[in-house]
C-alpha cells in the first residue's frame, strides 16, 4: 500500500476501503481501470480532483440504484428466518427468483428500490467521510479509519435494512411497519434509544479484520490473474467477480449476523452478538448464516456486468470526441 497514492480514486479505494465492508466493500469496484474520456471533462475547472471525486460519487450513486432491485432480494432471503420469527413474513421464500415474483406481486415493481435512498446516502457518505479521514498509509490507521467510518453511517445501514425487510404480504393487510427513514428512526429510538439504531455494530469490526485480512491474502493472486487476462475484458470482470465471491462468502456469516440483530431493535431477542451467533447456530443451523449467500453472488455478477456496459460506453465516447478533435 505504501505505492499508492495519498487519496486514491474511488475506483482503487473500494478494493480495501474497509469503511464499505458493511455490504459491500466485498464489491470488486465496477469501475477498474475505467478512465474518464474527454468527454466527461469539459472545462478545465472541472479537472480539479474535487470534479472528478464528485463524478464519481454521482456514477457511484447511480450504479447502486440500478443494482438495488437485487440487494432488495438478497436482503430479504438473507432474514427471511427472522421476520417469519417476527411474524412478519408467513413462508420462507422458494428462492431468488421466487423472492422476485413474490415481492413485486405483492408490492409492486418500484418497491424492489424500498430503502435505495439510504443506502446510497451511506455509500456516498462513507466516500466522503473516507476522503476526510484516511490521511495516513498504514494499516492501523486504515483499520482505524474504517471504524470510524462505519460508525458513522451504520445508521443509515441500519434504516435501509429495516426498510428493505419491511414486506407487504397478504396476511399483513398491506400494512407496512415504517412508512420512511424517519418513521424508522422514530420509532427505534422512542423503543430503544440510540442504542436501536446501532445494533449489531460490535460484531463489524471483527468483521472489518476478516475482510482485511481475506483481501490481503487474496489480492496478490487476484493481480497476478489479471495480468494474466490482461487482453480480456470478460476474464477481467470474471476474475473480479470470482474474487469478490470469496471474500464476500468470507464475511456474509457475520454480515447475517449483524442484519438479524438489527431486525430486531424494537423487540430485543439477543442480548448481544454472541448470544445470536448461538441461537442462530443451535435453532437454525449452520446454513442459516450464508442465507442469500447466492443471491449476493448474483449481485456481485450485476455489478461486473454494470461495469462492462459502463466500460463500452464510455470507450465509445472515447473514440467519439478523439475523432471529433
Amino acid at each position: 500500500m505504501e505505492n499508492e497514492p495519498l487519496h486514491p480514486p474511488i475506483s482503487q479505494k473500494m478494493h480495501w476501503q474497509p469503511g464499505l465492508s458493511f455490504r459491500h466493500f466485498n464489491y470488486i469496484t465496477i469501475m477498474e481501470n475505467i478512465r474518464c474520456s474527454a468527454a466527461f471533462v469539459g472545462a478545465p475547472m472541472e479537472n480539479s480532483k474535487a470534479s472528478s471525486f464528485i463524478k464519481g460519487l454521482a456514477l457511484l450513486g447511480v450504479m447502486r440504484t440500478a443494482g438495488a432491485p437485487f440487494e432488495r432480494v438478497k436482503l430479504l432471503m438473507q432474514n427471511q428466518n427472522e421476520m417469519i420469527i417476527s411474524g412478519r413474513l408467513p413462508k420462507r421464500y422458494n428462492g431468488i427468483f421466487d423472492c422476485f415474483a413474490t415481492t413485486i406481486r405483492n408490492e409492486g415493481i418500484v418497491s424492489l428500490w424500498r430503502g435505495n435512498i439510504a443506502f446510497v446516502t451511506a455509500y456516498l457518505s462513507s466516500e466522503v467521510i473516507a476522503k476526510a479521514i484516511h490521511h495516513y498509509g498504514n494499516s492501523l490507521a486504515v483499520f482505524l479509519s474504517a471504524v470510524v467510518n462505519q460508525f458513522l453511517v451504520y445508521p443509515l445501514y441500519y434504516a435501509g435494512t429495516r426498510m428493505a425487510n419491511d414486506v407487504i404480504t397478504s396476511s399483513n393487510s398491506r400494512e407496512r411497519q415504517f412508512n420512511g427513514i424517519f418513521d424508522v428512526y422514530r420509532k427505534t429510538l422512542k423503543s430503544d434509544g440510540i442504542a436501536g439504531v446501532y445494533r449489531g455494530f460490535n460484531i463489524m469490526i471483527p468483521k472489518i479484520a476478516l475482510l482485511r485480512a481475506v483481501t490481503a491474502v487474496s489480492k496478490p493472486w487476484q493481480q497476478f490473474l489479471l495480468h494474466h487476462f490482461q487482453g480480456s475484458v470478460l476474464g477481467r470482470a470474471v476474475v473480479n467477480t470470482l474474487y469478490a465471491s470469496c471474500r464476500s462468502m468470507a464475511v456474509h456469516p457475520l454480515d447475517t449476523v449483524s442484519r438479524r440483530m438489527m431486525m430486531t431493535s424494537g423487540a430485543v431477542k439477543y442480548r448481544h452478538s454472541l448470544h445470536a451467533i448461538t441461537c442462530i447456530f443451535y435453532n437454525e443451523g449452520v446454513k442459516s448464516f450464508y442465507s442469500g449467500a447466492k443471491a449476493q453472488i448474483l449481485t456481485l455478477a450485476v455489478y461486473q456486468v454494470y461495469g462492462l456496459c459502463l466500460r463500452y460506453v464510455v470507450g465509445v465516447l472515447r473514440r467519439k470526441n478523439t475523432g471529433d478533435k
